[in-house]
Parts: C-alpha cells; structure tokens; sequence
C-alpha cells in the first residue's frame, strides 16, 4: 500500500504507443512498462499529458490502463492511473475502473474546459475519491485547468480525503514554489519536474512524475540517489547536461508546436530506450524520424551519456 514514506522518487510518466492506423500498440507499450519496471523506477504512471488522457476513448483507457497495471503488478512495481476527465462522472469512470483491475493509485486533476468554482472542487474530489474505493490519490495542479488550489483548499481536501497523498505540482501552483512547497509537505508529498529537484528538495518535494526516467534511468535514477543523499555538488554536476539538454529541445523544436507527449516520445526514442511510437494523436503535431536522428545526435556530440 502506497504512503508517504514510499509514495516518493521519479515515477515513469510514459506516453501510450500508437499504431500507423491510431490504435493503441499494446505490445509495444506493454514492453515499454515492463521495460521501465525492470531498470527499478519507483512506479509507473500513465493517463497524464504525455499519456494523452484527452485523447482516447473511454474502451481505449481501460485497454492502456489494463496493461499498464498487469505488467507493473507482473514485476512488483507500483502502478498509478491518470482518471482526469472534463466532467465529474467521466472521471468516476475511470477511477472505478482503474481499481477494479488493481492500481496503486490514482491521479485527477480538475475538470479544464469550463472552470470549475471553490464549491465544486471539494465535492468533486471527495466523489472520485469514493469511486475508486479511496485509493491513494494524487492531485494533478496545473494551470492548464483554469484554477490553482491555494494552501487553505489543500489542507481542506487533506482533511477531508486522508487518502490525498500526492500532488503533481507543474509551474503556477502552488507546490512548484519553495513556500508552497515546504507547506504543501507537512501533509502531501510533493512532486516537481526534474528541473526543480535541487531548488525543491531541501523545500520538501518528493519526487516527480519523470520523462527524464525513460529518456535514460540510469541518468535519472543517479542524479534523484544524489538529491536524496544532499549530495548538492554531484547534483549540480548531473543536472548541467541535462539542463542544456532542455535548453537544445527548446531552442531547436520549441517553435515546432509539439505538445509534452511529443517531446517525451523524441527524448526516449533518440536515447534508444523507448519503443513508442512517433505518433502523438491529432490535432496535435507528431515528431518526425529526422527530429529523433537530430537529437541522437545532439547526445552523441553533448551528452553520450543519455544514449542506451
């Protein structure tokens, strides 16, 4: 059972595989959880942005979140299912599902389209809560979804959901900034992107649902050892490549128009890691075989350490 003490480290935040026709490519995802399941990861998450939650059908996440549970449960790692949907009874759907075949977990965030008032958010937690039999549950913040929740909202659905463990803090919440951080962790574990690892970690954070874990794991399982040992110099040694790392994607394909899920297919195929598939679901921009040469490339000449 998940809690705060091993509710932690980065989670492998894989995209899903889709075939040339825009099906789901259940044997090359699945080889990719178990792939990821076997370098160590601390867990395996999928049904957020990079798992393109808003763009499947509801047969279609219960076929990508099957897999992803079978193969975790298979090689005793820990598997938490992205149940964010645009409506309350979407996501109870999905929340009852992803317990009924055995998730570790389950992460929502607040409905996006239309906003969503104060009033609203507490009931719609506590109903998806109790859809999924009270799992342990990860908020997912981001400002995609109109609304940010401040310290006092936290503490009000901490108090009511004991089982609200987790909150994937993304850039504009309240976790991604070292006081809301350092608060936000007296009763949640807090994750943040890579990037904020050595500025968050002495503030509390957690861990993070990682793209960087299956670009390379040994990088990033190595440079998340020396942040968890305040190891600060072999941190700050780790983390320059990988900040050029970001500074190349975005110099090179930020213009591009890819969305999270295509970058996160670029960075683990160009590795070797991944076997996904290029495609990202329309409208939304696929990655081309000429953008993953490219950043091969770019590892080969700045960072051979990324490569498989």
């Amino acid at each position: 059972m998940l809690n705060r003490d091993n509710f932690t480290g980065p989670w492998a935040g894989l995209p899903v595989a889709w075939t040339d026709d825009d099906r789901f490519d259940e044997p090359v995802y699945r080889a990719d959880v178990a792939r990821c399941c076997e370098t160590g990861v601390p867990g395996v998450y999928t049904g957020g942005t990079s798992g393109e939650f808003y763009a499947m059908e509801f047969d279609e996440f219960q076929a990508v979140a099957r897999a992803t549970v079978e193969e975790c449960r298979a090689r005793q790692t820990p598997a938490m299912i992205g149940c964010s949907s645009t409506y309350t009874l979407g996501a109870q759907r999905r929340a009852e599902f992803a317990a009924r075949i055995g998730a570790d977990a389950i992460q929502v965030a607040i409905p996006f389209w239309m906003e969503v008032g104060p009033k609203q958010i507490e009931a719609f937690f506590r109903d998806v809560s109790r859809a999924s039999g009270d799992l342990p549950l990860s908020i997912y913040e981001t400002t995609r979804c109109k609304v940010t929740l401040s310290l006092e909202q936290h503490r009000g659905l901490h108090g009511l959901l004991p089982n609200y463990l987790m909150v994937k803090a993304n850039g504009g919440t309240l976790g991604a900034s070292e006081d809301g951080c350092r608060a936000l962790s007296e009763f949640v574990s807090v994750f943040v992107g890579e990037s904020l690892w050595e500025q968050l970690r002495p503030c509390g954070a957690r861990g993070g649902c990682s793209s960087l874990v299956y670009w390379n794991p040994r990088v990033c399982l190595s440079l998340w050892r020396a942040v968890e040992q305040g190891d600060w110099e072999s941190v700050r040694q780790q983390t320059e490549p990988v900040s050029r790392l970001f500074a190349f994607l975005h110099d090179e394909f930020g213009q591009t128009g890819y969305t999270d899920t295509a970058f996160d297919r670029l960075g683990g195929l160009a590795s070797g890691f991944l076997q996904t598939s290029l495609r990202s679901r329309g409208p939304y921009v696929s990655v081309s075989p000429a953008d993953v040469e490219k950043l091969r490339a770019w590892y080969a000449a700045e960072f051979p350490g990324m490569l498989i």
